[in-house]
């Protein structure tokens, strides 16, 4: 009983996290739409690559996220939930940065 209370506890807690990183990438999803349009509107030839490339670590992200979701729904063990989850938090923080850069090129 007490292993069954833990694993759903573990579930739970993967639960939280994935709602929190849906969030998150919800969020910086609608930051990148806000640029692109900046972005799209200027002539900048390198900007357009620069946010072209930033893009790809959003969409690695929602990728990063659907694995955790298809982790949690299958019933992986919690060891590979959690492993899955920190490589989202990596790439969404990565996908945070290569905005700030394309920010920082504007």
């Amino acid at each position: 009983l007490s292993s069954f209370i833990s694993a759903d506890a573990t579930s739970s807690t993967a639960h939280d996290e994935l709602v929190s990183l849906k969030n998150d990438y919800s969020s910086l999803k609608m930051e990148y739409d806000n640029v692109k349009r900046d972005v799209e509107a200027t002539n900048d030839k390198d900007l357009k690559i620069a946010y072209t490339n930033a893009e790809m670590e959003l969409v690695k992200t929602n990728q990063a996220i659907t694995d955790v979701e298809s982790a949690i729904t299958v019933g992986k063990p919690s060891e590979e939930v959690d492993k899955r989850i920190q490589v989202a938090k990596t790439q969404l923080e990565e996908a945070k940065s290569s905005l700030t850069n394309v920010r920082s090129q504007m």
